[in-house]
């Protein structure tokens, strides 16, 4: 058996224990005498001689020929000192199996997609031959397998490719897809994102919640369930606990009552009136009222119901506490302003409180709080923000947090304004929830008080007084007459709102006059005074000679401030003191007296006024002098004859006023006979009358009427005597004949007689002075002419000549003047001028010198006065201009024309023009540049600017010529605009690009942005050349609307392969044009065929988790375009087909599609309405326990999303159980076509939904549903 040979594809020995051959005998086994050889033989002479032939190396060569050894070159192709032969064989099989997943990954993308692939199965193929084939010349040990296993092996792998790639149903293909699913179960959604269908077919969201109901083994007893709070008083004296009883009838009730006073608690049980005394509230709950008037902590301690068992208690207080009540407390009701309110609200009541107030201040009412109100250091269950069911933890019995606390609350606020403030509780909040509420709108649920007077307190809030004295201080004393007694001017003052009652007080010091220091300040000898004044207006009386200084003022709430001056000095002068003498005045003529001369001497302080009394037969009036020296000389000279008597009665001075005179002394008498007398009343200034004009004297007649009046006018040595008789008034006008003859005058009086006859000879004269002509005015000449030229804005004078005596008033007006304004104006020199700055006719109307009115020369009463024309430039008449508001456009122009204007100018040359051109371009900011020319004639010629497009606007902005300057306020610019287009030019955006275009016409075609810069609309020619032609062809496109051409290739002109465009030349609509110079940038055409795109289902709706297949027609791989939730999306496709999965709800629109050989964009629209997948919550999604009495109802509350009619499917289960697994009991379906539905239940149990589905769609949570997912399009 040794020496049988081994096939090629057993497996060789495990290389390492040395070089062996294949027969290990030496021999071919044939020769000798046998083939096998036991026993001593091993140990032979040839059998050592063929081991130590093994052993050495070289060996003798057997006598028979030898079968193939083995030698170096079926050693591993990598050597085991590098990687070992076990490794090697790991990394083999490691290959292997990576292989197998990879293979395993392209069918399920073939499952996915539902098709096949020949060239994946030729892909695999060339893989398998590669590797079964490859590895046994890796000469890896144990690995070197022959070529039929090689070929076998191919073949195996070569069926299992053919039955993966073309998707032949094979018997293990479940455990394969669960295999392959669970590694590569991901898949790519409509939003373009790789998404785990399992995380979308099993959606925990879609249905949440559920809602476990309980049946109370039995009654239940709660006090106070609303946790309502309670307090007592006088107004109050009892309240009333609810006691509710669900499913159960009392028969004996225990209340507990803590104290808060002494913590000691007593059982309170009811009466049988009170336990049987109930209230049906609703099925199956009682109410029974408990009445107190006790405070205190009240629970519940033991019920018995009918059956003798005690019923369940829920354990909670609830506390009887006394109402809270409160008072304000002030010390005075009167306040200043500035001052503090200091008062005090005394609350009472269980803390903590809260103090709700109001202020009202003259009418404007603000609210205010205090909170958390408590003693110091308090300690109470009801501080937390959370309060608990039971306020008294086992085993201690401390209530005294419960007690009624008396808490003082300071408030101290600045009483700013004044006026009337009141203060008023408003309620009062104690810590268990009562509210005191003593205003008149109480809510529900709280106490109303009426309010009292101890809940409010008003204030008036005075102003502070001021005091100050006026017309009295230091420097000016107060003159009083001795014996006398003066008002201290004091001024009192109550600012703001003046008080109904303005008594106050004032306090001053007083210092006689001779304690004064010799500064004049109060000296050592000081007396406090005060003085109580009812109303503002009463001062305080002084008499006393001194210094009186103000202290201090108060009103009858406030003290108030002194202001300066607050000092005055009283002073008490000498009285004043008057001695007479007289002496008579006679006439030299009868030697009677006419009159009395009086001298005054006077003692006191003046001014001195003298009053006297003069009787006469006819009645006795009264006289008076004013003084102001010590001496006078008073003239008593009556007008009337009779006998006078002066008395002289009294004396003022400015201290003492009627002082009287007694004594004889103080009386004169006189029989008094004045002559008749006339007395000319003399201008002061010497008279200088008009000719032609009256003059007018006035003449004093004295004596006994009637009076005759003789005078005479003297002229030139010529006298004209006058006489008038019969004169019954005291005073006469004399009024002469108008005075033709101009020079010196005189006027005089030569006699006067009256009722007595006695003729007296008068001597008054008056001499005057007549003007021997009118003044007289015209206007001068100049340059012979009463008319001048002048320059603009000088001002002119015109010469006016005068005659008379200075100054004179000239009146004129200026007759182009619209309003007709005469204008007044005083010349002092005969030749004067008047100064005019406006242009007109000026026409004399008046003149009059000092006295006299004058003549106007009529023949020069006028003067004319125009202006030098100002320079002017204007257009051309030979310019085509076309007029625009302020402005002159000029006609469009086209980059680098040639154009002028011409512009004429008026005026006095050489002129001189300055101008701005403003170029303003399309594009970019613009520049201003400045020009300027001159002139010498009035035509000038202006080269435009035209070498850049744009707006020019030509402003002539300054001219000047030989007699003017610039004037900015006169001058209007000329402005000429001028439009100068620019020359189009139309550019490729994506010059050099390479553009496809489809066979058809529709299908997708490239445009050929175009951009063009210009006016439209535009005129386009482009040079279409193809690769094999050498003539162009010529596209015309006109009437290009816009200055972005999307330009599309009239398939006219091309063919298949590839085409050059180029743009020839353009033209605008202004009739610029532009051609392409030679090599312009270019772009190239290439044509192909279009994909097309088929649903594979023919319905539009879907669900959320839905797969989306189509199959594509073309080469691949595609672009799909679609749009989703109104987003632009792309997708790509290696395969035939195209699939995606709905993760969300939206519409699903393919609108283009494109393969790779053309990329030409078919265009389509095929839409797909992706809908929500329907949810359902119960209990708001959450567990939720109801506890009911056996026989009573729970409400089930389902709520549905999607769109209606909803079908869902619902279990009540067993209540879990710890150790218990929950139980379906029943399965119920329903239908609702609202959002929401409510079920009664009165059985117990877990209530949970398990499918659902609205109109579109179906989700379930049970196993075995409709569908793998738990998904369904629903149909209705």
């Amino acid at each position: 058996m040794n020496g049988t040979p081994r096939l090629p594809s057993s497996f060789p020995s495990t290389p390492g224990s040395g070089a062996r051959g294949r027969y290990p005998n030496g021999s071919a086994g044939g020769g000798g005498s046998g083939g096998v050889r036991v026993g001593n033989d091993i140990d032979s002479p040839a059998s050592k001689s063929s081991s130590s032939s093994r052993r050495g190396p070289k060996s003798a060569l057997p006598t028979v020929p030898q079968g193939p050894t083995t030698t170096s070159s079926s050693a591993p192709l990598i050597p085991v000192h590098i990687i070992d032969a076990p490794s090697q064989r790991m990394y083999t099989f490691a290959v292997w199996g990576l292989l197998i997943g990879w293979r395993l990954y392209d069918w399920w993308l073939l499952v996915e997609e539902d098709t096949h692939s020949i060239s994946l199965f030729v892909k695999w193929a060339c893989i398998d031959i590669l590797f079964f084939f490859g590895v046994p010349l890796l000469r890896i040990p144990w690995l070197e397998w022959s070529e039929t296993t090689s070929f076998t092996a191919y073949f195996v792998h070569a069926f299992i490719n053919g039955m993966l790639m073309f998707r032949i149903p094979l018997p293990i293909e479940g455990w394969l897809l669960f295999f392959t699913k669970t590694l590569f179960d991901r898949e790519m959604s409509i939003s373009e994102n790789s998404v785990r269908p399992a995380s979308i077919l099993h959606n925990s969201s879609l249905i949440m919640g559920r809602q476990i109901i309980n049946i109370l083994p039995e009654g239940s007893v709660v006090m106070n369930p609303d946790q309502l709070s309670f307090c007592v008083d006088s107004s109050h004296p009892s309240v009333t606990i609810p006691l509710h009883f669900n499913q159960t009838r009392p028969q004996h009730i225990d209340l507990l009552r803590f104290d808060f006073d002494t913590n000691t608690n007593e059982t309170i049980t009811l009466s049988h009136k009170e336990v049987k005394h109930t209230i049906q509230l609703e099925e199956g709950i009682l109410l029974i009222n408990y009445i107190t008037k006790k405070p205190g902590l009240y629970r519940l301690h033991r019920v018995i119901d009918k059956t003798k068992l005690e019923v369940q208690r829920r354990m909670s207080d609830t506390i009887v506490v006394n109402c809270p009540r409160g008072a304000i407390k002030a010390a005075s009701s009167n306040k200043c302003l500035g001052d503090l309110s200091d008062l005090r609200m005394e609350i009472e009541g269980t803390p903590p409180l809260k103090v709700v107030y109001s202020r009202t201040t003259n009418a404007e009412q603000s609210v205010h709080h205090f909170q958390s109100i408590q003693p110091e250091n308090f300690a109470s269950p009801l501080l937390g923000s959370s309060r608990a069911t039971t306020l008294v933890l086992p085993g201690s019995q401390d209530v005294s947090w419960a007690r009624t606390h008396h808490i003082s609350v300071p408030l101290n606020e600045s009483m700013i304004p004044s006026g009337r403030w009141l203060y008023s509780i408003d309620e009062i909040h104690d810590a268990v929830g009562n509210v005191a509420n003593f205003s008149s709108g109480a809510d529900d649920g709280e106490h109303n008080y009426p309010k009292g007077a101890h809940l409010e307190q008003d204030f008036t809030v005075h102003e502070r007084p001021v005091a100050r004295l006026t017309g009295c201080d230091t420097r000016n004393p107060l003159m009083v007459a001795n014996g006398k007694s003066v008002q201290l001017p004091v001024q009192y003052i109550s600012p703001g709102r003046t008080p109904d009652d303005t008594s106050h007080t004032l306090h001053w010091k007083f210092s006689p006059l001779d304690t004064l220091s010799k500064s004049g300040d109060h000296g050592n000898e000081v007396q406090m005074e005060q003085y109580h004044a009812k109303t503002a207006h009463n001062t305080p009386t002084i008499r006393q000679q001194g210094l009186y200084t103000l202290t201090n003022v108060e009103s009858k709430f406030c003290e108030g401030e002194v202001k300066e001056p607050a000092s005055c000095l009283l002073i008490n002068p000498p009285e004043p003191q008057l001695s007479i003498s007289a002496e008579n005045i006679i006439d030299k003529c009868a030697g009677k007296p006419i009159g009395l001369l009086v001298d005054l001497d006077l003692i006191g302080t003046p001014p001195f006024v003298v009053r006297y009394d003069v009787i006469t037969r006819s009645g006795t009036h009264s006289d008076h002098v004013v003084i102001h020296g010590s001496r006078y000389q008073l003239e008593l000279k009556p007008r009337d004859a009779g006998h006078f008597k002066y008395q002289f009665t009294s004396i003022d001075d400015s201290v003492y006023k009627a002082h009287s005179l007694v004594g004889s002394e103080m009386l004169l008498e006189q029989d008094v006979k004045p002559p008749a007398s006339a007395v000319l009343r003399v201008p002061s200034n010497p008279i200088d009358a008009c000719i032609e004009e009256p003059v007018e004297m006035y003449v004093d007649l004295f004596g006994e009427k009637p009076f005759t009046l003789e005078y005479e006018l003297v002229y030139n040595s010529k006298r004209h005597r006058h006489k008038i008789s019969d004169i019954e008034t005291d005073v006469f006008q004399i009024t002469t004949e108008p005075l033709f003859n101009g020079g010196e005058y005189s006027l005089s009086l030569t006699s006067v007689q009256d009722k007595t006859g006695c003729k007296i000879f008068l001597n008054g004269e008056v001499k005057f002075t007549v003007r021997r002509q009118r003044p007289r005015a015209s206007f001068g000449h100049i340059d012979g002419k009463h008319r001048t030229v002048e320059v603009e804005g000088q001002p002119v004078k015109l010469p006016i000549r005068l005659t008379g005596r200075p100054p004179w008033t000239v009146k004129y007006r200026n007759l182009n003047d619209t309003q007709g304004q005469v204008i007044e104006r005083s010349a002092r020199s005969t030749n004067d001028f008047i100064d005019v700055n406006q242009r007109g006719v000026y026409e004399i109307l008046d003149i009059s010198d000092d006295q006299c009115p004058g003549t106007i020369d009529p023949k020069a009463s006028k003067f004319e006065v125009q202006w030098v024309p100002r320079p002017q430039i204007k257009v051309a008449d030979t310019a085509v201009l076309i007029p625009d508001g302020q402005k002159w456009l000029k006609r469009e122009v086209c980059e680098g024309d040639i154009d002028a204007v011409e512009v004429h100018l008026t005026g006095n040359s050489p002129y001189n023009v300055k101008y701005q051109v403003r170029h303003k371009p399309d594009h970019g900011s613009g520049s201003l540049i400045n020009k300027e020319f001159e002139a010498a004639l009035g035509l000038a010629t202006i080269s435009m600017e035209t070498s850049k497009a744009g707006v020019y606007e030509y402003k002539f902005s300054e001219l000047s010529d030989a007699l003017y300057d610039h004037d900015l306020k006169t001058f209007t610019p000329l402005l000429l605009e001028q439009k100068v287009n620019g020359k189009p030019s139309a550019h490729f955006t994506k010059p050099g690009q390479s553009y496809k275009y489809c066979k058809e016409e529709l299908a997708g075609d490239e445009v050929i942005p175009i951009r063009l810069e210009g006016v439209p609309p535009f005129s386009l020619e482009v040079d279409i050349k193809h690769q094999s032609s050498s003539r162009p062809e010529t596209v015309k496109i006109a009437n290009i609307e816009a200055n972005h051409y999307d330009f599309r290739i009239p398939h006219r002109v091309l063919s298949l392969g590839v085409h050059q465009v180029s743009v020839r030349k353009v033209r605008d609509a202004r009739g610029c044009q532009q051609k392409t110079e030679y090599g312009a940038p270019h772009v190239q055409v290439q044509v192909y065929d279009v994909p097309i795109i088929y649903p594979l289902e023919s319905r539009t709706d879907y669900c959320v988790g839905e797969r989306i297949s189509y199959t594509l027609s073309g080469a691949a791989p595609f672009e799909i375009f679609y749009t989703f939730e109104g987003v632009q999306r792309k997708a790509k496709s290696l395969g035939t087909t195209f699939r995606r999965i709905a993760e969300k709800p939206g519409n699903f629109t393919i609108t283009a599609i494109s393969d790779r050989a053309s990329e030409c964009k078919a265009r389509t629209q095929i839409s797909k309405i992706v809908h929500e997948m329907p949810s359902v919550k119960i209990s708001k999604g959450r567990q939720v326990e109801v506890d009911i009495h056996e026989g009573g109802e729970a409400e089930i509350l389902f709520e549905f999303w999607g769109t209606p009619p909803f079908e869902f499917t619902y279990t009540r289960s067993t209540n879990a159980r710890k150790g218990h697994k929950s139980v379906v009991l029943e399965t119920r379906h329903e239908v609702s076509y609202e959002h929401s539905k409510t079920i009664q239940s009165s059985q117990e149990g877990t209530y949970e939904v398990v499918a659902i589905k609205d109109k579109f769609c179906s989700f379930s949570t049970q196993k075995g549903a409709e569908s793998r997912s738990g998904q369904k399009l629903l149909q209705f």
